[in-house]
């Protein structure tokens, strides 16, 4: 099973460094449904936090910190409710309601990548900032949110993907924080090996991504990241159902 996990963590690290997100969307229905909604989106969390850091050194100079800002401040606003809620709605109903989260994110910024649409101010980037927040602190998967924003923004993707870096360090750690503190203190019970070889699967996949950074498109792991989504989305409901109807 822990096999899984780490397979999931160097496929997310890859896909976070050639398109600046995607970690949280391929390892969110893995670990949700290996290790429980609590625990494994705590781990995302904090490994999300992690692979964004190591990424950021390499990005550094394309990050567009005044929005950076705009968009983190909006997030925070929403990761105090999506904690609250992970550390209180029972499992069955949440491994659903992060199965749901999740299609309903995947087609709305799919839907704006078709539209002609351009957005401009700041309520766009406020409310898909707070959503984004929201969704990283409940089912660890801030990313469509913030993906739909760009798109509907039309923002360029090296600066976009650049800018992600130091967003989803600042929404995985406090999101970890907040669902410590709800929790009463809890921690996911892995073994120090465990945590060391996430660790180790995280610069696997980072480096790898060196490796293939300029040789595929960013487009094209984008829409290996979605279909991932999609049928860990899926999966994710169904256990939430079963057990729901058989627990």
């Amino acid at each position: 099973m822990f096999a899984l996990v780490l397979i999931a963590v160097v496929a997310g690290a890859l896909a976070q460094r050639l398109a600046g997100l995607g970690f949280g969307l391929l390892v969110s229905p893995v670990l949700v449904v290996l290790l429980g909604p609590f625990d494994g989106v705590m781990i995302i969390n904090l490994c999300g936090a992690a692979s964004s850091l190591l990424i950021l050194s390499r990005v550094w100079r394309h990050v567009d910190w005044r929005r950076y800002a705009g968009l983190a401040l909006s997030a925070l606003l929403g990761v105090v409710p999506g904690a609250w809620l992970a550390s209180n709605v029972p499992e069955a109903p949440l491994e659903i309601c992060i199965g749901v989260l999740l299609v309903i994110a995947l087609l709305a910024s799919q839907r704006l990548t078709r539209s002609s649409w351009r957005a401009t101010g700041p309520v766009p980037m406020v409310g898909l900032g707070f959503t984004s927040g929201l969704m990283n602190a409940a089912a660890g998967v801030g990313g469509p949110a913030i993906t739909a924003y760009a798109v509907a923004t039309r923002w360029d993707q090296k600066s976009f993907g650049a800018t992600l870096q130091p967003y989803f360090v600042t929404t995985g750690l406090s999101s970890l924080l907040s669902k410590y503190l709800f929790s009463g203190g809890h921690l996911p019970a892995l073994e120090t090996w465990q945590w060391l070889g996430i660790l180790m699967a995280m610069v696997v996949g980072i480096a790898a991504g060196d490796v293939l950074s300029g040789r595929i498109r960013p487009g094209v792991v984008r829409g290996i990241v979605v279909g991932v989504a999609y049928a860990g989305a899926l999966s994710t409901m169904a256990k939430g159902v079963v057990e729901l109807a058989f627990g």
